[in-house]
């Protein structure tokens, strides 16, 4: 889903100027692609994508594609502790200062069991629609964290 949506904004950007997010995010969702200002945010940064007086470009290098950035699994072995259920929350324990790498491996992963993350210092509350897929998401990272 994620490179298809890469695909579509460069696509747009190629085709005319795209002078703000919100006019992106509307052309997105005029071809099938309804996302949010955060993941859209991620997108451009994911993307390289800068912002000059007439709008979002493509860098001119070709660079578009992220940077080798860790994957979820070696995040959470890298700073994952425990994992701990509360009804449809997940609390997931990490060493000091590897909550927010955590909740932000999580939040990129765009999976559908997490509605969202809060990030402390050393603990992330992960916010599940309900019990049924917040113990299959603990399923998941308790293997990952090994």
């Amino acid at each position: 889903m994620k490179q298809q949506r890469h695909i579509t904004i460069r696509d747009l950007l190629q085709q005319s100027p795209i002078a703000n997010q919100d006019l992106l995010r509307r052309r997105l969702a005029d071809r099938g692609f309804h996302v949010t200002q955060a993941t859209l945010s991620r997108d451009i940064h994911e993307m390289r994508l800068s912002k000059g007086p007439l709008g979002y470009r493509l860098p001119e290098d070709g660079s578009e594609e992220e940077s080798s950035l860790p994957g979820i699994q070696e995040v959470l072995r890298s700073f994952g502790l425990e994992v701990r259920p509360a009804a449809n929350l997940l609390v997931i324990i990490t060493v000091i200062g590897g909550a927010q790498p955590v909740a932000a491996g999580i939040d990129y992963e765009e999976w559908p069991e997490v509605v969202g993350t809060i990030a402390g210092d050393d603990t992330v509350l992960v916010i599940c629609p309900d019990t049924q897929q917040a113990k299959a998401l603990q399923i998941r990272v308790e293997a990952y964290l090994g």
